[in-house]
């Protein structure tokens, strides 16, 4: 935590002009400055900073700001991580809490890990301009059409073919060995021997988002095929290879400036594309792409445009990295290249329009892409065809976002001439099915975790906590576990019949009667409606559907996939979070369901009406004493009868509960 002093001195101290001016130049105009805004493409100015004030503002794309603010979004940094920033451009020193000897060491630990990458990376650049460097290296790099600006840029390099050039070098300028070794860099042998992991191979430098170098990637020139063509830095403290893309150094600033960032595979795809003028590209490192990948581009933009190969390879790669992108709420879009053709090739034989026309005219939505390169094994075979049009809605099926998924329903129908509630109920059947294995998953997770006995159910009694950010609104928690319970009944087995015995007072000859059906019944009698509104809201949108003649999984799936997202979160609860009636034993004293929902929805409608009596008598208590303190003795008589009838209604709901 950085002390508000130290925080004053670094607002006070940071100018915005002289912070925004190290990434875009700005021009007197008035008191004010102007330039192009960094944030989006524009060619007429309308990017304001004003000095005075101390802030900027965009008319075209709405940014704006202090210092801090502007830092935070075009270096994509915390607002913590945005003071640091600043603290170290005006030299202010940040003394943070005191760190405990662990946290010390293992900063102090991944700060030699990068410096002995640094050292690395300038040594295989200086090796480049060694005869042999030039002489194989740099003469590969000139093959591949690779200028020397870009060479310079990127830190490519040369690793000598002597196994022990980079060892020996580092531990001549004070290096450890221990964290040669733990980069990965070098290797020791049992014998003693420190030997280099990369040597005779072209290298390409792995850069942090930041810009620090955190890993290799050394590509061999020979043509021999028992030498394995890459070789790449092992996954260490400071380089995880799943979280990290190649380029994402060179691209983040050009990726948030035009709200899209290309995805391609390799790195010389990469290295071509920039030199071309298109800066805004990363790749995968020639692994499928992961998670933490997306959410590393996330961080700058949601768009995202994947640019493969157009052979088998790459059109199955793009199918692939679709899903992942789409689970993640990011808009996707692939272009795919003339078959026989990779981004570094098509970079090389075309000019900068032509491929940024190229890529405007075929990029086209995953809708468009799946249907294009599936249709065509479908042919008119109608169950290939069904198949093809499911695949569509399982894919659709994990965008997050409702009314996204409610524009590609449409589209989807229109393409595939059908009925859009057959593809809605396709991906509310995906949904359900997708985030029940979610929660299993993370219920898995949740037991292994354990090392401590599983708690036992919280008592009804307790009051509700819903989390923070939730938007289930509790505006009354002493309320809340009982309609929560009554909730739960609806939404697990709304659809199913009480069958009470004759000797039941709620059993009525000839009649059938379902839990919802009851429960609403009951509660109408009482003239009560749940309290807590997005419990109500929930309850309202089943009975809703339940009218309109749903089953009772249909009405589940509408719900757990439902666009407002109080209903989604109170079914999530109820539903998948496994809702559990909370009785003492009430898993293991009874094993039917219908044994288990004759004794205890009543039981938990009475458990309701008592807690509204108990509401309802500490008002009174509270409207007695006013009465009293104001010597109405007339209103004091009224509330003293009212107060009687609750207390004996509230004991006769104590004894059917059998409680004492």
């Amino acid at each position: 935590m950085i002390p508000r002093q130290t925080v004053d001195k670094i607002l006070d101290t940071a100018q915005i002009t002289d912070v925004v001016g190290d990434f875009v130049t700005l021009k007197r105009r008035g008191a004010n400055y102007i330039a192009c805004c960094p944030f989006h493409n524009e060619k007429t100015p309308s990017f304001y900073v004003s000095p005075s004030k101390g802030i900027f503002k965009c008319f075209g794309c709405g940014k704006s700001g202090t210092a801090v603010g502007f830092i935070m979004e075009h270096e994509s940094l915390s607002y913590v991580e945005a003071l640091k920033y600043l603290a170290k451009k005006y030299h202010i020193e940040v003394v943070e809490k005191e760190e405990s000897a662990e946290e010390i060491a293992r900063k102090q630990k991944n700060e030699s890990l990068l410096l002995v990458s640094d050292f690395a990376g300038k040594f295989f650049v200086e090796s480049l301009s060694s005869a042999e460097g030039r002489s194989v290296g740099y003469s590969y790099f000139k093959s591949r059409k690779l200028e020397d600006d870009t060479i310079r840029k990127f830190g490519l390099g040369w690793a000598p073919s002597d196994r022990q050039a980079l060892s020996t070098a580092a531990r001549q300028a004070g290096y450890k060995e221990e964290f040669l070794i733990e980069t990965g860099l070098s290797i020791k042998y049992e014998d003693g021997r420190l030997v280099d992991r990369f040597y005779d191979r072209v290298i390409f430098p792995i850069h942090s988002p930041n810009g620090r170098i955190i890993a290799f990637g050394g590509r061999t020139l020979r043509t021999d095929k028992t030498v394995a063509k890459y070789v790449n830095s092992p996954e260490t403290e400071i380089y995880i290879k799943s979280k990290s893309l190649y380029g994402i150094y060179f691209a983040k600033n050009e990726i948030s400036r035009k709200d899209k960032c290309i995805l391609v595979e390799g790195y010389l795809d990469v290295l071509s594309m920039h030199q071309l003028g298109i800066t805004n590209v990363v790749a995968s490192s020639g692994t499928s792409l992961t998670v933490e990948q997306i959410r590393l581009i996330r961080r700058f933009t949601d768009n995202v445009t994947i640019i493969y190969d157009g052979d088998g390879a790459g059109i199955h790669a793009a199918l692939r990295g679709i899903g992942l992108v789409l689970k993640e709420g990011m808009n996707v879009k692939v272009v795919l290249l003339p078959d026989g053709q990779d981004p570094d090739d098509f970079a090389k034989s075309h000019s900068l329009d032509q491929v940024n026309d190229y890529i405007s005219a075929h990029e086209q939505d995953f809708i468009s892409f799946k249907t294009e390169m599936l249709l065509g094994e479908a042919g008119n075979d109608p169950l290939k065809r069904a198949e093809l049009i499911n695949d569509i809605a399982d894919t659709i099926a994990l965008i997050p976002d409702a009314v996204v998924r409610a524009m590609y329903v449409r589209s989807s129908a229109a393409k595939f001439d059908i009925d859009e509630r057959l593809i809605l109920d396709r991906i509310n059947s995906s949904r359900t099915t997708m985030i029940v294995a979610e929660q299993k998953q993370k219920e898995r997770e949740r037991q292994k975790a354990e090392t401590q006995p599983v708690a036992e159910v919280p008592d009804v009694q307790a009051p509700a906590v819903v989390p923070s950010n939730s938007p289930v609104k509790i505006e009354e928690p002493y309320l809340a576990p009982c309609e929560k319970d009554l909730l739960g009944f609806i939404l697990e087995e709304g659809c199913t019949n009480l069958d009470f015995d004759r000797d039941s007072k709620y059993y009525m000859e000839g009649q059938e009667c379902t839990v919802a059906d009851f429960i609403d019944g009951i509660l109408a009698e009482d003239d009560a409606d749940f309290v807590n509104s997005s419990y109500r809201k929930v309850y309202e949108a089943y009975f809703s559907l339940y009218e309109d003649g749903l089953t009772q999984s249909q009405i589940q799936s509408r719900l757990l996939n439902s666009e407002d997202p109080e209903i989604e979160a109170v079914a999530r609860d109820l539903l998948i979070e496994k809702y559990q009636i909370t009785v003492s034993n009430y898993e293991k004293s009874l094993t039917a369901v219908s044994t288990r929902l004759v004794i205890y929805v009543p039981k938990a409608l009475m458990a309701y009406q008592c807690k509204k009596v108990e509401l309802l008598l500490r008002k009174l208590t509270e409207e007695l004493s006013e009465a009293e303190a104001s010597d109405d003795i007339e209103a004091q008589g009224r509330i003293l009868a009212k107060i009687g009838d609750y207390n004996r209604a509230r004991t006769r709901l104590h004894n059917e509960l059998g409680r004492v």
